[in-house]
């Protein structure tokens, strides 16, 4: 496999020749959805074995040419990660902490078998994207630019080996907020299905792990529900995750309990800055297991007095009412919390530049 600290990649520019009108952008960024619409161009690299990484382009978005026989097709060596540019409030278009996507990526290609690909590289290619696409990046409350780097095996072969040839590739779509309900809580349904156990890809960004949580998050919406909740596999007790995010307790007591990091849960950018700010804000915050029964038992006491979710997409998003085989609970009112609104008020101040970047998260591009 390549090595993380490989020679810097020269990086070709191929602008599109035929561009999204104006009239036609201004339309997609009046109401951008989420992962809908996507900007004119993305960055491809190849790497091959015995040459590496090479042939950086960023050029017009467009279909990839696989051959029948790709191994992603057939073995699923797939990586992904997903981050976002913002508008800030003195013009600049930033980054949140994309070292951080760029080293959880490294880790992700460990697991799966493939190439890393040098962090500087993963950084410049999405920094290129953005200031090329940047008229796509949308404003208002919620809105940015979603970044979309993946990996995938292209080497075309029948056999259960690591592939020989993968495609590093960077796609944008300009984005609104993740949740279409409008509710002000999310519902979630507690899942049967399990998302990942000990010795899997549960802490990889990898496809199979996403396709594993379609069909219980599919069972959730025809519940009635907005996402699904994990437990584990050995007990089928503790809670994990959400089909895409991590997930936060606060207690009476000003204790602030997440799920630890076991190995199957994804170690999502977003908690971990959550950490650093509840801590902050001088409360309690611990990493342990935390039950379904506990869960449920707090919520009717009034020992639990918030639940939030997080994620790069969703941000942070409170949970109102939890449901499964076993009946449903409502956390606190039902609505959202006071620490919920806050600790999300202050990460999106940063992310956006209305609040001092005292951690060295934001990287500006221009």
């Amino acid at each position: 496999m390549a090595s993380i600290a490989e020679a810097d990649i020269a990086f070709t520019t191929v602008p599109h020749p035929a561009p999204v009108s104006d009239e036609v952008r201004a339309q997609v960024l009046a109401n951008p959805g989420f992962g809908t619409s996507f900007t004119d161009h993305m960055v491809t690299i190849e790497w091959t074995e015995g040459k590496g990484w090479h042939d950086a382009v960023i050029g017009p978005r467009q279909p990839i040419a696989l051959d029948p026989a790709a191994s992603v097709l057939h073995y699923a060596q797939e990586i992904f990660e997903g981050l976002k540019a913002y508008k800030q409030a003195d013009g600049a278009i930033a980054l949140f902490r994309p070292e951080a996507n760029a080293a959880r990526f490294n880790r992700s290609a460990e697991r799966l078998a493939m190439p890393a690909l040098p962090e500087a590289t993963f950084i410049e290619a999405i920094e290129k994207l953005v200031a090329l696409d940047k008229a796509w990046i949308p404003e208002g409350e919620g809105a940015s630019l979603y970044l979309r780097p993946f990996m995938i095996a292209t080497e075309a072969f029948l056999g259960v080996r690591p592939a020989k040839n993968y495609k590093f590739i960077v796609i944008a779509s300009p984005a609104g907020n993740y949740f279409k309900s409008g509710a002000p809580a999310v519902s979630i349904w507690v899942s049967e299905y399990t998302r990942a156990a000990p010795g899997g890809t549960g802490a990889a960004k990898c496809g199979g792990n996403y396709a594993a949580s379609l069909v219980p998050q599919g069972e959730a919406i025809a519940r009635g529900h907005d996402q699904v909740v994990f437990l584990d596999a050995a007990e089928h007790k503790w809670i994990e995750e959400l089909g895409g995010m991590n997930l936060f307790y606060v207690f009476d007591d000003g204790r602030v309990l997440t799920p630890a990091l076991t190995g199957t849960i994804l170690p999502g950018i977003t908690r971990d800055s959550l950490i650093t700010l509840l801590r902050e804000e001088g409360l309690t915050l611990e990493e342990g297991r935390y039950s379904l029964d506990q869960w449920r038992d707090d919520a009717a006491s009034g020992k639990l007095v918030e639940t939030f979710a997080c994620g790069t997409a969703a941000v942070v998003t409170p949970v109102g009412k939890v449901a499964g085989q076993q009946g449903e609970f409502t956390i606190g009112s039902g609505g959202p919390g006071q620490l919920t609104g806050k600790i999300k008020n202050r990460l999106v101040a940063i992310q956006r530049g209305e609040a001092p970047d005292t951690h060295g998260w934001i990287r500006k591009i221009g």
